[in-house]
């Protein structure tokens, strides 16, 4: 019989030995194609041998390690998560969900699956090096064209950057699903408070929050500090800040809503000079479509207004604008069903922050397991996991593929 026990320790001690592969020594920050993303690969294709698997690395550089299933035409069910990195990261965002996902394929080495079993290590979904997250997963819903001429802070596009790592971009369409698809399913720490305050290792995911990302430039006029009146200034930075407030105090009187202001920059930046320009981002998140449209509305409105009762002029580009996903019923049901054969409390609860599940939503039937986040801390070099949750996670997730090849069976 599998030792699952020993398994999850496996899972989680190669978070560990995957935090070592990245760009700033002292700190976990792994980019999209970076070169520690090579080892990452290395690591994992060793363990995919290991099993048996079939691997490959396709053009958007994802690991895809591959169990045929009984039938060439069988479908075929995906498991995994992303090895990218926000700047100076914890080790569990993301790579956690690969690891589970080769600990599971490990657990069931020697059952029969009535489906084709892939795991995933998709090469980006933060959105750090290019503004946009999902590069990774992406390439396997067809989706990725749009973005390929994307630059980065250092002028390289996202097609330089493919080819820079030795990959192929005419065989991009390659990436894509092919054939039937079962279904999806990501493990991942919640990132968030809620199976903390529940007491609970793991939760199934019910929506993705849909979410917008916004640019706004303000274009005032510098101007000497002390000698320009109050009523003669064209304030860039102020307009902004106004802004900035607006977007809190909506948010908070908007149940569900988040809105942030992450960046804001202002120049010419010196403290004797008004700001001429002034930039900032807006993120803003809510798990329904009509909620979240209706208060972008209201923030752009109020920032032309701030802008020009300044004089100054307000430039908006749309980064992103994500609807939001549900996670598909049937999964849930079944990732259910697995934590009660396993005594395991499983909360639903919305995810806050996007993952690939979303984009793979696109294509198949997804959904998502969450684990326990202590301290409700990621995107930190203390993010952690207990031990206990993750062996949790990985006797649900052998539970829930048991239960889907039953089911599948008896079609």
């Amino acid at each position: 019989m599998t030792d699952l026990p020993l398994l999850s320790r496996r899972a989680h001690d190669a978070c560990a030995t995957l935090a070592a592969h990245t760009e700033v020594p002292g700190e976990i920050t792994r980019t999209f194609l970076s070169a520690p993303s090579r080892d990452v690969t290395a690591f994992l294709t060793a363990w995919a041998y290991e099993l048996g698997l079939e691997v490959r690395v396709d053009a958007a550089g994802n690991l895809r390690a591959r169990r045929a299933g009984p039938t060439p035409d069988a479908p075929t069910l995906y498991l995994g998560s992303h090895v990218d990195t926000v700047p100076n990261a914890g080790a569990f965002d993301g790579v956690l969900g690969v690891t589970l996902a080769f600990a599971v394929a490990e657990a069931l080495r020697g059952e029969a699956l009535p489906f084709a079993l892939e795991l995933l290590a998709f090469s980006e979904e933060e959105g750090v090096r290019f503004g946009v997250p999902f590069i990774g997963s992406r390439a396997l819903t067809g989706t990725l064209e749009p973005l390929l001429t994307l630059r980065d802070a250092r002028g390289v596009s996202v097609l330089d950057a493919i080819r820079a790592y030795g990959l192929d971009d005419a065989a991009l369409p390659d990436a894509a699903v092919q054939g039937g698809a079962l279904g999806f399913l990501e493990f991942h720490i919640e990132q968030g408070p809620v199976l903390q305050a529940a007491g609970a290792a793991v939760g199934v995911v019910s929506a993705i929050v849909g979410q917008d990302r916004v640019l706004l430039d303000f274009t005032g006029q510098a101007a000497h500090a002390g000698t320009t009146p109050m009523g003669h200034r064209r304030d860039a930075l102020a307009a902004a800040a106004r802004f900035a407030v607006a977007a809190e105090d909506l948010a908070r009187a908007t149940p569900g809503l988040v809105a942030t202001v992450g960046v804001m920059t202002a120049r010419p930046g010196a403290i004797n000079v008004i700001p001429g320009a002034a930039h900032c981002t807006l993120d803003l998140r809510h798990e329904d479509d009509a909620v979240r449209a209706g208060a972008l509305d209201t923030l752009l409105n109020a920032a032309r207004g701030y802008a020009e009762e300044r004089g100054v002029t307000l430039d908006v580009t749309h980064k992103m604008a994500q609807p939001a996903i549900p996670m598909d019923a049937s999964f849930r049901d079944l990732l259910h069903v697995a934590a009660g054969q396993e005594g395991l409390l499983a909360p639903d609860l919305v995810s806050g922050a996007g993952h690939d599940a979303m984009i793979l939503a696109e294509r198949m039937p997804a959904a998502m397991l969450f684990l326990r986040s202590p301290n409700a801390l990621s995107h930190h070099p203390d993010e952690t996991v207990n031990a206990g949750d993750v062996d949790a996670a990985l006797r649900v997730g052998v539970a829930f593929v048991r239960a889907l090849a039953e089911r599948e069976g008896a079609r």
